[in-house]
């Protein structure tokens, strides 16, 4: 039994792609290599290690066992990779990091350029997913680290808080609710939303908890970004679910009014989490304590 690093990426890449296709093009290699190189490993082991099926392919009980083992021996050559790199030319750390979406607009791009400013030879991978799959990917190994909301089940991670992260109903001024300091996402279900666009983990996340309610909200229009919402909410357009610190950021600009929410999956705080700190590779811990410092520093002005 001989696999390479080539091919114990490339399972982890059809893993999250659930595709072979979708992990040849992550692997940046031809369908009919990459599907040659799963057969190779499959006949090497004498086992198959992926179901296939018309929608994509999930593994066995042995590919479950070869997955974790892969991510393992993957990890450990990022470690390497950390730990040498100071000896190396042209070796550079690479961060794998997850976060939800209040996160990526939010905070991530001010916190991480001071970190990429003095680490020149570090780059991270972002990807947004929801709170509670983001804590998911960490346990997994998918990603080196996360942020995420606090109300999420973290047990079994390493996690800090960085801030509180409430989200809150912006509505235009003068509007009828625009008078209340606070209301339930009941309250304003029949009202028109402006959403965010598909795929965003926030609005994911609100229309699970409209749907444990019974509720179907109602959409105007969906868009991309948190200042966008809240400009159209400002010209009456409709009503937006947003986190404070957007709506704090954009209120006077666009002429909304913050509501906080009552419901309890609304209070939380963003949080960032790790299997441990001491299993990452060191340029993983470098940019996991500049984001926990910076936490600290913000707390303490």
């Amino acid at each position: 039994m001989r696999f390479d690093l080539t091919d114990l990426r490339l399972f982890v890449h059809v893993h999250e792609a659930g595709t072979i296709t979708g992990g040849a093009e992550r692997s940046h290699m031809a369908l009919a290599s990459a599907s040659e190189r799963i057969r190779g490993m499959e006949d090497a082991l004498g086992v198959p290690l992926l179901v296939r099926a018309q929608r994509g392919v999930r593994p066995t009980p042995a590919g479950h066992t070869l997955l974790h083992h892969a991510r393992l021996v993957l990890r450990q050559m990022e470690h390497l990779r950390g730990d040498l790199g100071d000896y190396g030319n042209g070796l550079a750390g690479h961060v794998h990091l997850r976060c939800n979406s209040s996160a990526l607009n939010e905070y991530l791009p001010q916190a991480l350029a001071g970190f990429l400013r003095q680490h020149p030879r570090i780059s991270v991978d972002v990807e947004e997913a929801a709170s509670q799959d983001v804590a998911d990917a960490v346990r997994s190994g998918l990603c080196d680290m996360g942020l995420l909301s606090d109300a999420v089940d973290l047990q079994g991670l390493a996690a800090w808080t960085l801030r509180a992260d409430p989200l809150v109903l912006v509505v235009p001024r003068g509007h009828a609710l625009a008078r209340q300091r606070r209301v339930s996402l009941a309250e304003a279900a029949h009202l028109d939303f402006i959403g965010l666009a598909k795929g965003s983990a926030l609005q994911s996340h609100v229309d699970r908890q409209a749907q444990r309610m019974g509720q179907r909200l109602q959409f105007r229009v969906r868009l991309r970004h948190f200042e966008a919402v809240c400009q159209l909410a400002g010209l009456g357009v409709g009503v937006g679910i947003v986190p404070q610190a957007a709506a704090a950021r954009y209120g006077r600009t666009h002429r909304i009014q913050a509501l906080r929410l009552t419901d309890a999956w609304a209070h939380r705080s963003m949080a960032l989490c790790a299997r441990s700190l001491d299993g990452l590779p060191q340029h993983a811990q470098q940019l996991l304590q500049h984001l926990a410092a910076g936490a600290e520093r913000a707390a303490q002005v």
